[in-house]
């Protein structure tokens, strides 16, 4: 046990250092132990359940929740830092200003982003202070999850593949650092995650064979300390599972979520994305390590301590880059550490999170058809004819998976584990021949058919069982995209926070799923709801589009 003596007395001595050396802002320690009255990271904390222990808006009380500012996002440039390589704006120019991301709320001051975009808010008021736009070269403007922030400074992905550090002051560049050529065809939507003095930021692509992986950068200087790469180099462990290391080294594994860290083994957990090829499987036999997977890597060195792979050999675009969810529990009279994951297949998964061994495997999503069993291990045993084929293959999840990027929650008031889900059918064709070699999603297509819509899901996590549903009321019979309905949050006050499909969003009993409250949106739910203290209130903070939504009681 002298391993998480150890990383706690180090984490303890960096909080010392960097205390040291910095003025207000968020310190290390605060980000390991936040006071519940913040918010200062995308999951609120390291163990990614989107949980507040703040209760002053409760079951009782929140029949009286009521707006108490909005904001819109101002997204004129006048006025604003610019920096980055891409040519100037066209006159009139409106930066993308729909809200993806989960604000940050540190000291008073909201921090948020969208695609090429910074911006610091009064917690109080919605006012914005200051705007920062970074010219980008190119790259997908899909979206933006958030910002990471550590002391007093602001860490932002571009689209084309450079790391930007603001001072959180005054939205002025640090210094900007390039990860990787945005030309190769590769992603930048993540919060970057900081442990320690450690930012992490990971790359991948979808279109073309690309490698993923997951970086970390120095707060300060943004000098690379290490990378891990999703899939094996040759010689390595796992290179087995591939043909090749020349089809490992194109083989994906894009790790495009915000990782989550347990500080006593001082190990974080990353969810990887899918294969490449993505749909044909044929040019890359074997279980393609280290792809779908939820990894354990060391937070100092990157080195992986185990794996658990969620959709070996996968041909559905299923990425296992759902949050990895943190929580403690007693096992047949023993203390466990353990990791739940509801993965984008729809199985449910439990492990130990100090050794990757299976707790528990069970599928959530019951129009899952692509799983003929379970291995001793509970991975899933794919059904062959659920494969593309030429005829077509009717598939559950859809493309969109049983969910998706939107964050779960988990409460442990309640012991129950919220998602969002989506009863979705496609039928996957194969358009090439048995000796063709694709790249990318090339040899096969995808045709979505409907399904049986998009539900709320309240998952026991220690028996897999459902608990409750809220069945998401769809105006047009088609099957959504899971993220259509944003993020989830839960509170001490025995609350459950959601959006709804038309536009709206609800707090709920966490314990039966009755809803509470409900106010209207101009639109869709856009991000997850967060919720923060100041002055004595608590306020719960929702985006729609381009504008911020914060409700409080009123006093």
């Amino acid at each position: 046990m002298r391993r998480p003596l150890l990383a706690l007395v180090a984490m303890v001595a960096l909080t010392v250092a960097v205390a040291g050396r910095q003025q207000g802002g968020l310190t290390p320690a605060q980000i390991l132990k936040p006071s519940p009255e913040s918010w200062p990271t995308f999951h609120g904390d390291y163990t990614g359940r989107h949980y507040s222990a703040l209760n002053q808006i409760n079951q009782t009380n929140v029949k009286g929740l009521s707006l108490a500012w909005t904001a819109r996002l101002n997204t004129a440039l006048q006025g604003a830092t610019i920096g980055g390589f891409g040519p100037e704006p066209a006159a009139g120019a409106v930066p993308n200003a729909n809200i993806k991301a989960t604000p940050l709320l540190v000291e008073g001051m909201l921090y948020l982003a969208t695609p090429n975009n910074a911006y610091a808010l009064d917690g109080r008021t919605g006012r914005q202070l200051w705007h920062y736009y970074w010219k980008s070269q190119g790259g997908s403007n899909i979206g933006n999850r958030g910002l990471g922030m550590w002391g007093n400074y602001l860490f932002l992905d571009t689209p084309d593949q450079y790391l930007v550090s603001l001072d959180a002051r005054t939205g002025k560049e640090r210094w900007n650092q390039k990860k990787a050529d945005y030309k190769g065809d590769l992603y930048a939507t993540t919060a970057p995650t900081v442990v320690g003095n450690h930012v992490l930021t990971p790359a991948g692509g979808d279109y073309t064979d690309v490698p993923g992986w997951l970086e970390s950068r120095d707060p300060e200087t943004g000098a690379l300390q290490w990378r891990w790469y999703g899939t094996p180099r040759a010689g390595e462990p796992g290179i087995e599972t591939w043909p090749s290391a020349f089809a490992a080294e194109r083989g994906g594994a894009a790790p495009w979520q915000p990782a989550t860290y347990d500080p006593e083994t001082n190990l974080i957990f990353v969810g990887t994305g899918n294969p490449q090829p993505v749909l044909i499987g044929d040019s890359r036999p074997g279980d393609n390590l280290y792809t779908c997977s939820i990894v354990a890597l060391n937070a100092d060195t990157g080195k992986l301590a185990w794996y658990y792979q969620v959709s070996p050999h996968d041909t559905h675009d299923w990425d296992a880059t759902q949050t990895a969810v943190l929580f403690d529990a007693v096992i047949n009279g023993r203390q466990r550490k353990l990791l739940a994951q509801a993965s984008r297949n729809g199985v449910f998964f439990v492990l130990d999170r100090t050794s990757g061994e299976k707790v528990l495997t069970t599928q959530y999503l019951p129009s899952a058809n692509w799983i003929s069993g379970f291995k001793p291990n509970g991975q899933p045993i794919p059904n062959a004819a659920k494969e593309p084929q030429v005829g077509g293959a009717l598939v559950s999840p859809h493309n969109g998976g049983a969910t998706n990027w939107a964050p779960p929650s988990y409460s442990p008031l309640t012991g129950l584990f919220y998602v969002n889900t989506v009863e979705g059918y496609v039928v996957h064709y194969r358009t090439i021949g048995p000796t063709d070699v694709p790249n990318g999603y090339g040899g096969g297509a995808e045709h979505a058919v409907g399904g049986h819509g998009a539900a709320l899901r309240a998952i026991e996590a220690l028996t897999g069982k459902e608990r409750w549903v809220h069945n998401y009321p769809a105006s047009d019979g088609t099957a959504p995209r899971p993220e259509a309905f944003g993020g989830l949050l839960t509170t001490a006050g025995g609350l459950l926070f959601a959006g709804g499909s038309s536009g709206h969003v609800m707090a709920m009993d966490a314990a039966t799923g009755k809803v509470l409250w409900h106010s209207g949106l101009v639109q869709q739910m856009s991000n997850t709801p967060i919720t923060y203290m100041l002055d004595g209130s608590q306020y719960v903070l929702v985006a729609a589009g381009d504008t911020l939504y914060a409700f409080s009681v009123q006093r």
